[in-house]
């Protein structure tokens, strides 16, 4: 949500922020813009993609080796010229981007106008900038002062990048529960969001954590201070992301390439992990805390959107296979309802970002109560990683698209092995049991490249679907959450409305919307309930609705049943998410693309929801 890019070096900054703002894209947003200091201050920014900013500034004055650029998810202010970002001071002095909200930016900027200043947006950024200026102006203080005493009087969260043409040796970053890395070059530095826009350049990264502040300098390197005005000394990670992870690949979407790296990624986020023939499993990010893990009488699991439905995947794993009760809460409502959490707990956080507002929010309240936080995210360095006592990577490598698959199914990976391991510790399995699930586990990989097969069928029924006004999903046991999971990609990429149902609450409402023009999706891979899963099947064709069976390659039943079918290998029920959600993965993907739908960078939404 939102993205933010700078530069400072001896190269032209322009080529450097357009290319950045566009590794951002796929964050969502509404509009786009950059600022370049070369002697003066220039700041070119429109309403809509990067590409029409590209268009805008062509017969521009873009020279200087300074700038900063900008993509916008709108909150305050309406997404147009005016609104986007760089905003500048009342003397056109200063300018900033900004991710976040400023909460009290209504009194702010009635002070500063009652100071006499006069203002252009409706954002709460505009306002940050200008009371920036007041302090660097009243106070006589350097530019990276007057930023630690602005943000001081700030309430909300904050990530930013301010220049100055009275200073164009030195950009000031600072952040609060919003993410900002710095990239390390030779001579040079780069600001950004997330490090999409800086592998190219670097590998040597800070991660800003939460009221700091950085000063990047041509003359005095790099600083580091916290809102207190304490020094830091900077931390410097090396980079694991590739370029070419951040490529198509000859795919027409990175959605397409993620839904086909699956095989990789849940191998990956397996690799080192899981050893079947020894009959191990290790997470090496708990081992601390890993007792606490066995003893817990209690599990949370907190996330939003697709890691809500990963969790409940998992609650299903570990009470299935630990035998440990697991409740699955929506961060978002976990941090508002005041929920009863003891010191013994263990709570769970699954976010794709490791970026999640809510999700962080709801990591705070849970450590406030005492309890133990284990966070599972994608993104090495990211906000929940540290928040965490302790956790897990997911392996799933950058996910471009907006709607998540690779990073899915690497989340149920990781829950497939901290179940099992519990499973193991808590002898709540029998040893040929365990071993079994182990070897199982261990060929999925393979067994997802065979589900992938079905790409050019599934396509073929997407084609008989792409005009439906609404679909149904349907799914027992483990593969329940899975319809959830199918409802939300095609709702999130090809704008029809889907719900997702477990097959049996059918009767007690949704079967009232089945007619003829009704499409549903039934998962009915399960060994368990097949024969009641039959039953709903006949019940929807009994009213006209038309069925797409996702059934294993053995099944002979439910193929003289349904319209339509897709195969998947056979698998053991605690691990048939990974399997089943890749042909609904697909099938939203090819609605999508018939309906000439933007797949990669829906409307209205972010990868990672970083404001509330």
């Amino acid at each position: 949500m939102c993205g933010i890019v700078a530069y400072i070096g001896p190269r032209e900054a322009y080529p450097i922020l357009m290319k950045g703002l566009k590794r951002l894209e796929y964050r969502g947003y509404d509009s786009a813009g950059v600022a370049l200091l070369n002697g003066g201050l220039r700041v070119y920014k429109k309403a809509g993609k990067v590409a029409e900013l590209e268009a805008f500034a062509a017969d521009k004055d873009c020279s200087g080796t300074i700038g900063i650029g900008h993509t916008r998810w709108a909150t305050h202010g309406e997404p147009n010229d005016i609104n986007a970002h760089p905003h500048v001071s009342d003397s056109r002095q200063l300018s900033m981007v900004h991710n976040g909200i400023i909460e009290n930016y209504g009194l702010l900027r009635k002070t500063l106008e009652e100071s006499g200043h006069h203002f252009e947006s409706d954002t709460d950024t505009e306002v940050l900038i200008h009371l920036i200026e007041e302090i660097l102006l009243n106070e006589g203080v350097a530019l990276e002062e007057a930023v630690r005493l602005a943000l001081s009087q700030v309430v909300g969260a904050y990530a930013i990048v301010v220049m100055s043409k009275n200073d164009s040796s030195k950009l000031v970053a600072a952040r609060k529960s919003s993410p900002l890395v710095l990239g390390i070059g030779e001579g040079e530095y780069f600001i950004a969001s997330d490090a999409t826009p800086i592998v190219e350049y670097t590998r040597n990264v800070v991660y800003l954590d939460d009221k700091e502040i950085a000063v990047v300098s041509m003359d005095g390197g790099l600083s580091i201070k916290t809102i207190e005005n304490k020094q830091i000394t900077p931390y410097v990670q090396e980079l694991e992301m590739k370029l070419e992870m951040l490529e198509k690949s000859g795919y027409e979407h990175f959605m397409m390439k993620e839904i086909f790296e699956q095989p990789r990624s849940v191998e990956d986020s397996m690799r080192g992990r899981l050893n079947a023939e020894l009959g191990t499993v290790v997470l090496g990010g708990i081992k601390e805390y890993e007792q606490r893990l066995y003893r817990a009488s209690r599990i949370i699991i907190i996330g939003c959107g697709t890691s809500w439905h990963a969790g409940l995947v998992g609650e299903y794993l570990i009470e299935d296979l630990a035998r440990v009760p697991v409740e699955v809460e929506y961060a978002s409502e976990f941090r508002y309802r005041n929920p009863i959490v003891h010191d013994d707990d263990i709570v769970i956080a699954i976010s794709q970002s490791g970026e999640t507002a809510d999700t962080l929010a709801a990591i705070e309240l849970a450590k406030s109560k005492g309890a133990t936080i284990f966070g599972i995210c994608n993104v090495v360095g990211s906000s929940i990683s540290r928040a965490t006592h302790a956790g897990s990577y997911t392996h799933a490598g950058p996910e471009i698209g907006v709607a998540s698959t690779k990073a899915f199914t690497a989340q149920l990976t990781i829950l497939s092995l901290l179940a099992l391991m519990m499973a193991k510790n808590r002898g709540t399995l029998p040893e040929s049991r365990y071993q079994a699930l182990l070897l199982e586990l261990e060929t999925v990989p393979r067994l997802i490249e065979r589900a992938l097969k079905w790409n050019d069928a599934i396509k073929e029924i997407a084609a008989v679907f792409k005009d439906s006004e609404h679909f149904l999903y349907l799914g027992r046991g483990y593969n329940f959450p899975v319809a959830l999971e199918g409802a939300l990609k095609l709702k999130e990429i090809s704008y029809i409305h889907a719900e997702g149902y477990p097959a049996a609450e059918m009767k007690h409402g949704p079967i009232a919307l089945i007619d003829e023009n009704m499409p549903v999706v039934v998962i009915a891979t399960n060994k368990s309930a097949y024969d009641k899963i039959i039953s709903n099947i006949q019940e929807v064709i009994a009213r006209k609705g038309r069925v797409i069976a996702i059934v294993t390659e053995d099944d002979k039943i439910i193929r003289e049943m349904a319209e339509f079918v897709i195969e998947v290998p056979k698998v053991e029920d605690p691990f048939a998410p990974l399997i089943t959600a890749v042909p609904l993965q697909l099938l939203a993907y090819h609605i999508a693309v018939l309906r000439e739908c933007n797949v990669d960078q829906p409307r209205n939404l972010a990868k990672s929801v970083t404001v509330e």
